[in-house]
């Protein structure tokens, strides 16, 4: 009970990769997701007020509306640009999201592709929402209710854009692989028939992946040799690591 809690308060989630290898990833909740978020946008204020001050010194050599609408454009690709190329990169994540031990991630835990990020943060508008546009900066000014509501309703605390673009927010730092348990050797069993150099390592190789699967996966792998084992299920299983155990002994 008490490691469950302990899984629940740290976020980790189990995610299947091939072959039934489960791996854990760590996602990030709403509270650090904002506290990133608002990095981001105090470096954003910080160039464009970096921005403001040059192309006011420049405003004697052009004209005015030449300047408005330079500073238009830019903060135009600050306020959609911005995110989409930093989590475009291999870190996968801002500098807010570095800062806090985040990045983006596809829901496999794989790296995201450009589509899956591009697709993230155009959906980024209706995740703002309620908002007001602004027309003095060119971008909008959003609440982000949509994306919280869609955030604390969602298992992987995914907002619109994370669904569409089937990705998520993890913690960055790796988690170590997910391994189950796997029932004692009570006694070693001696193989049925004689086994080939390629069976005997297959076996050896099942016992020694074993705590990489799910306990479903085991039984699984265990009932394609159940013609080895005479047995089927959890019973078929344990004789195929007894099996395994058998040979490391003549070893």
């Amino acid at each position: 009970m008490a490691s469950k809690e302990k899984d629940k308060i740290d976020t980790l989630q189990s995610v299947e990769l091939g072959e039934g290898v489960e791996i854990l990833l760590r996602m990030a909740g709403p509270f650090p997701r904002a506290m990133a978020l608002l990095l981001d946008y105090l470096i954003i204020i910080g160039v464009i007020v970096v921005l403001w001050i040059i192309m006011s010194i420049l405003s004697s050599w052009f004209p005015r509306n030449v300047i408005i609408g330079i500073l238009l454009l830019c903060f135009f690709m600050l306020g959609w640009g911005y995110f989409a190329f930093f989590e475009s990169g291999k870190r996968g994540a801002t500098p807010g999201k570095r800062a806090l031990g985040l990045r983006v991630v596809d829901r496999s835990g794989n790296e995201a592709s450009r589509g899956q990020v591009l697709v993230r943060n155009l959906l980024r508008f209706v995740d703002m929402l309620p908002g007001v546009p602004s027309a003095s900066v060119g971008i909008m000014i959003g609440g982000y209710g949509c994306g919280l509501t869609s955030s604390l309703l969602s298992k992987k605390f995914q907002r619109l854009g994370d669904m569409v673009a089937n990705t998520v927010v993890i913690y960055s730092t790796p988690v170590r692989h997910l391994s189950s348990a796997i029932p004692p050797v009570l006694k070693s069993v001696a193989p049925p028939v004689v086994l080939t150099k390629e069976e005997q390592a297959a076996i050896a190789a099942f016992r020694e992946r074993a705590g990489l699967w799910s306990e479903a996966r085991r039984i699984e792998l265990a009932d394609h040799a159940s013609a080895v084992s005479g047995s089927k299920g959890r019973e078929g299983m344990t004789k195929l690591l007894g099996m395994a155990h058998w040979l490391t002994e003549r070893d």
